[in-house]
């Protein structure tokens, strides 16, 4: 919708106050349009709030992605090589859920902390080339393109299943898959794909398999999503006129809020620091 405003729609844009963006890819895609000064106007980044990327992608995109695959494959993970295409939050949420179903979990990677962070949570790093040969389940989060292209399913092995959580149908190369082998619909949200006698099953059709073949996030991480969308849309009207024309994120002290309406919520308490442990932990006259 930004890009369509921004492309085709340049009359509106003298009424907008602000925008707000949920998601990792739309980040990216904003940040560029910053960069190349094309932003005419402020984007709070709500995907950038902890309580956004840190709950809803990591716990939200963990749980939702097994579902999907779960759903159109009835498959047992335990036991099970599952490569994880991506190690951002979303990647980090379904690589813990999957080793918790007693599957032998690999990262594949194009970022060198990502990668080191895969490797000291305990879980085998390689290339993708590597990683098609040994992989039973393959999950695309990266929110790029041609992440497993028809050159790596060529040397996975027969039934592999591939699914994609983390953008558009674009993660897995279907368009070219499908020049070069026969299809069929086996059940609800799973295609075959035979390439000579190798059998390929996709779920979902490429598409968001937490969407496409489940339900999406539960609603209580859902919530503080959706919480940081209304509460960002309240901060930018409250300061229309006085925000940067760039990607922005809102005060931290909103994001705690909303944390702390989560608890409440839950029912959840916590400790509050006394006077002399906020004067310790503001002074530089204590401590070390």
């Amino acid at each position: 919708m930004v890009s369509e405003i921004h492309k085709k729609h340049q009359h509106l844009i003298k009424d907008i106050i602000a925008g707000c963006e949920e998601t990792t890819t739309g980040i990216i895609r904003l940040k560029a349009m910053e960069r190349d000064d094309a932003l005419k106007y402020p984007m709070i980044a709500v995907n950038d709030n902890k309580t956004k990327h840190l709950l809803d992608n990591f716990y939200g995109t963990g749980q939702s992605t097994l579902d999907g695959i779960l759903r159109a494959t009835n498959i047992l993970f335990a036991g099970k090589n599952l490569v994880v295409c991506g190690y951002g939050s979303c990647g980090k949420g379904v690589a813990l859920r999957a080793k918790g179903m007693g599957s032998n979990v690999i990262v594949t990677e194009v970022d060198p902390f990502r990668a080191l962070q895969a490797a000291l949570d305990g879980f085998r790093v390689m290339p993708i080339k590597e990683a098609a040969k040994i992989g039973d389940i393959f999950v695309t989060v990266t929110g790029n393109k041609n992440v497993i292209d028809t050159e790596h399913i060529k040397l996975m092995k027969d039934g592999i299943i591939l699914a994609n959580s983390g953008h558009f149908d674009a993660e897995i190369n279907i368009n070219e898959l499908k020049k070069i082998a026969k299809s069929r619909r086996v059940r609800p949200f799973l295609d075959e794909y035979s390439i000579n006698s190798k059998r390929v099953y996709i779920c979902g059709e490429g598409r968001l398999v937490n969407l496409a073949a489940a339900e999406g996030h539960p609603s209580e991480v859902m919530s503080t999503s959706f919480c940081g969308q209304a509460l960002a849309c309240e901060y930018a009207v409250k300061n229309k006129g006085k925000l940067p024309i760039s990607v922005i994120q809102i005060p931290e002290e909103i994001d705690n809020n909303i944390a702390s309406l989560q608890l409440e919520a839950m029912q959840i308490k916590i400790d509050t620091l006394t006077k002399e442990q906020k004067i310790y932990l503001e002074s530089w006259q204590e401590g070390t």
